[in-house]
């Protein structure tokens, strides 16, 4: 029933003409299958730092996916990313554009090979709901801020290097779709929703922190905007690296001012804060010991992903 309601809210959405790059109307008209669009960004808790193998000396693998799908504890729920022989799976209805890399969705599209972001939960969330194919477009760099690196327009001051990047690498895959995977030949493209999974650089900036909730407010109308897309589906995922136990005032503050963007009038029904302090997993049970960087743990940065697919979900129910 649910996916039956989100396929009925795309014909309120907008389609993605790659030739002129701008949004269109008329998909169904042209017969032609639609590829669903997700851009993912952020900085370096999107790239991913969720170790896949399980290697000894990373605390005997303890918190890798290696080490999700075959312990008893957790193998019904990670056991399906590997096939019969063993070997991860390919997702050749999701497909992923990530700076220089691309291919069908799989583990390994991290900060580098043998790690994971957010994007592998949610790509199989919103590949299960969806018949139709799905790309992701991921763009993000780490340390990078909000108040400065992908500081919006309408913010005032210098527009951010990384938000004109972030445009550009975003309309150039949708421009050369049909040539870097030519299944699309024949395809029109939706952009469906935008994921938001950053907040360490601005959360160690006392004025970078002051001003979040309304930079980030900012962001998501510009961005929306840009992309010729109002309304666009956007879900920010919480920073929230140590779990219920943080208690740095500015790391509070700025989880609060994440929370506090989805609360506004201006964006019920169409943005979504995604809580991720219950998904935090301690040094003792991952990888390493990187709090910043969620103690590498793989099951964290998949369920991050899978909270964010879930809830660009219920944000399309929603528009019915």
């Amino acid at each position: 029933m649910l996916r039956f309601f989100i396929l009925m809210a795309y014909a309120a959405v907008a389609t993605w003409s790659a030739a002129s790059g701008s949004a269109a109307s008329g998909s169904a008209a042209s017969g032609a299958e639609t590829v669903k669009v997700f851009v993912l960004a952020g900085q370096s808790n999107m790239q991913g730092h969720g170790k896949v193998n399980a290697e000894q000396r990373a605390n005997d693998g303890k918190g890798s996916l290696e080490w999700l799908v075959n312990n008893p504890t957790t193998s019904k729920k990670y056991g399906s990313l590997v096939d019969a022989a063993g070997d991860w799976k390919e997702r050749p209805d999701v497909q992923i554009v990530y700076l220089d890399r691309k291919g069908n969705l799989t583990p390994g599209y991290g900060h580098r090979e043998g790690y994971i972001g957010p994007e592998l939960g949610f790509g199989q969330v919103v590949g299960d709901a969806f018949k139709s194919p799905v790309l992701l477009i991921k763009v993000a760099w780490g340390g990078k801020s909000l108040g400065k690196d992908f500081r919006p327009p309408s913010a005032g001051g210098e527009v951010g290097e990384y938000y004109q990047e972030l445009l550009r690498l975003t309309r150039a895959t949708l421009r050369d779709a049909k040539t870097l995977f030519p299944s699309y030949s024949n395809c029109n493209f939706e952009l469906a929703g935008f994921g938001w999974h950053q907040g360490w650089n601005d959360r160690v900036n006392q004025a970078f922190n002051d001003e979040y909730e309304q930079n980030m407010t900012h962001f998501i109308n510009d961005i929306r905007k840009d992309l010729n897309t109002p309304q666009l589906p956007f879900v920010i995922a919480e920073t929230g690296m140590s779990g219920w136990e943080e208690t740095h005032p500015r790391a509070v503050s700025l989880m609060k001012a994440q929370a506090a963007v989805a609360k506004r009038d201006e964006f019920q029904g169409n943005v979504k804060f995604v809580g991720t302090k219950d998904f935090y997993r301690p040094k003792e049970a991952s990888p390493s010991g990187q709090a910043y960087h969620w103690n590498s743990n793989a099951e964290t940065y998949y369920l991050i992903g899978e909270g964010m697919g879930q809830s660009i979900l219920q944000l399309l129910d929603a528009k019915q």
